[in-house]
């Protein structure tokens, strides 16, 4: 049989919350990684806890964009669908080109499911417009049922392989080892080895039924990396990336590290990962509400730890107070927005960058704090690492912001080669000289940062507190004038941060348009600057990483060019506060509150529209 190399493809997994999609698109992600392919995902998770079985609203989707050299987004729409049951076919289609494959199970598609599914005609092919000859129509459920016939295992748990049969015809359609889907399963269920293999049996399965009836098509496909460089890569989602990259920090800085954090969607999974690091020193607790957990952990910074706190949105609201309390006593702390739609509880599973305004001002009194937002899934090691060094060698909390889609989403991330092939981290501390003389309040007179002391540090006692303090003496005052110079100390001393400054990517010297964003939103704008250049067009692009203090060239960078777009999933956050910082700096702007991450082709277009 014919085998066809691309470039890249996009593929989309779904079906029932309960049928496993993220796992499949997880294998499936992490198998392309492991042979070099770029790779950019995207979970769809739904927001009912437990939506009933075959309705609309519990359809979870996995979208994986996979290529041979380096993949920026998602991508726009699917190459391939899967779609485990009706309901999943009728909401997912709009994510496919319109040449897609689809992948159904035509056992999940009964009266019963096409009633569920809202469908008004037994012809649900033709009610949706899809060309018969673009789906493998698959008895899916049967197929697994016979696959697995003789292992013993009830219904309930045969049923529960039936992702592991789609996940192996799309391993046979882009060409997959099986063999690295086998090891993956092994390792997951190591104390489970009959699950395991029951697993890999129906994958078999499925990539045999892909084989021997060619299943609608008349090549496999296959995407081979161009450029490899050498290195140990793993396929990483975003938080388990800020994880690690706090636990590179107090590696390098010679720190326990200490999360006090409370559940919320969707940065749950970053106390989770950190809870299984005990042995590198790692102390989790899960606190009753928000506002213990960030209290929790400005106890465990006075005490000398590298101490961070985990949120959404709505845990940054309840946390401001405790925030404060670091912000005033000048401690380290990292607090990690996990941003998703709002306002309230608002779209708990879904991405916005919508927060950006509440981390900068959010706050009362004269609250200073950098911030800075994490690019894609691999950057929020970087990002989390880049986080903990400011807040230990500055002493002042800092807002790292990632959202849902780089959260939860992965990419291939390249492992640092050893730990000195990180940044030296340089904790304030206090001198030998100070002993016996120490004030908290004390600073460096060129960063303006006061020195840290541990306590039980003989010759270093001090107190700190929610209380402004002199800044001398560091006794409670409410004298007027010290209280003004303290704040804007405490002011000077983050503008005073070193940060690096904005880069413009793409036609940086001569751009009739630059386009730009923060966090994100990276990837969908570097793609979307690439497409215009490719059509002959003169565009820039400058993504802020650095919120607060703003990169030094800021003003320079955003008056050189004609026409300037912000675009970003807000209401014009970032172009209000960019507003403030720069003189006369007016620009068109781009803006989407969806839940859903940007479409290259749609900002695309409106970009056109201003050049």
């Amino acid at each position: 049989m014919e085998v066809k190399e691309l470039d890249q493809v996009v593929v989309r997994f779904s079906g029932d919350s309960g049928d496993g999609m993220q796992l499949a698109g997880n294998i499936f992600s992490t198998v392309s990684a492991t042979v070099g392919n770029g790779i950019s995902t995207f979970p769809d998770y739904p927001a009912d806890i437990r939506a009933p079985q075959g309705s609309l609203t519990g359809v979870s989707g996995f979208q994986v964009h996979i290529g041979a050299g380096k993949i920026y987004t998602p991508g726009d729409k699917c190459d391939v669908l899967v779609a485990m049951n009706a309901a999943a076919l009728k909401t997912q289609y709009r994510y496919a080109k319109p040449d897609a494959t689809v992948i159904i199970d035509t056992d999940s598609f009964g009266p019963k499911d096409l009633e569920k599914a809202q469908f008004k005609t037994p012809d649900y092919l033709g009610e949706m417009g899809i060309d018969p000859d673009r789906v493998i129509q698959c008895p899916l459920t049967t197929m697994v049922k016979a696959a697995l016939e003789d292992s013993g295992m009830d219904m309930k748990a045969m049923l529960k392989c039936r992702n592991m049969f789609a996940l192996g015809l799309v391993c046979w359609l882009f060409d997959r080892d099986l063999n690295l889907v086998a090891n993956f399963l092994k390792e997951k269920f190591a104390k489970k080895p009959a699950i395991a293999e029951a697993n890999i049996k129906v994958i078999q399965a499925g990539w045999d039924y892909g084989h021997n009836t060619h299943a609608g098509t008349t090549s496999v496909c296959r995407v081979e990396t161009k450029v490899k460089e050498p290195g140990r890569y793993m396929d990483i989602t975003g938080n388990k990336a800020t994880s690690y990259g706090l636990i590179a920090a107090a590696e390098r800085a010679g720190l326990k590290l200490f999360l006090g954090s409370y559940p919320i969607t969707p940065a749950t999974d970053i106390l989770h990962e950190l809870s299984k690091h005990k042995s590198c020193g790692v102390m989790t607790v899960q606190c009753e509400d928000e506002i213990s957990g960030c209290a929790s952990a400005v106890g465990a910074s006075f005490a000398g730890a590298l101490a961070a706190t985990s949120t959404s949105g709505p845990g940054i609201c309840l946390k401001s107070e405790a925030m404060n309390l670091a912000v005033i006593d000048e401690l380290p702390l990292v607090i990690i927005d996990v941003q998703r739609g709002g306002p309230s509880t608002g779209l708990p599973t879904k991405s916005e960058q919508t927060d950006l305004l509440q981390v900068l001002y959010g706050r009362n009194g004269e609250s200073p704090m950098p911030v800075i937002a994490a690019l894609h899934p691999a950057d929020c090691f970087y990002a989390a690492f880049d986080a903990a060094k400011m807040a230990l060698e500055h002493l002042t909390p800092v807002v790292l912001l990632t959202d849902a889609f780089v959260a939860n989403g992965s990419g291939a991330f390249k492992l640092p080669a050893s730990m000195d092939d990180l940044p030296a981290i340089r904790p304030h501390y206090v001198t030998p000289e100070m002993k016996g003389s120490y004030t908290p309040y004390f600073r460096d007179p060129e960063s303006l940062v006061r020195y840290w002391a541990i306590p039980g540090q003989e010759g270093y006692t001090h107190i700190l507190g929610g209380l402004e303090k002199d800044g001398r003496t560091g006794a409670i005052s409410t004298d007027p004038e010290n209280h003004d110079e303290m704040c804007r100390l405490r002011a000077e001393k983050v503008a005073r941060i070193p940060v690096p400054d904005l880069k413009v990517e793409g036609d940086a010297e001569d751009a009739d348009l630059l386009i730009v964003g923060f966090g994100s939103t990276y990837g969908h704008l570097f793609s979307a600057m690439e497409e215009l250049r490719a059509q002959g067009k003169k565009v820039a692009l400058a993504q802020f990483r650095y919120i607060n203090p703003l990169p030094k060239n800021t003003a320079e960078v955003l008056k050189k060019y004609k026409k300037v777009v912000v675009a970003e999933q807000n209401l014009g956050q970032l172009a209000a506060y960019l507003r403030s910082k720069v003189d006369n700096f007016v620009p068109a702007q781009f803006n989407q509150v969806k839940g859903q991450p940007f479409v290259v082709s749609e900002l695309t277009n409106y970009f056109n529209t201003l050049i």
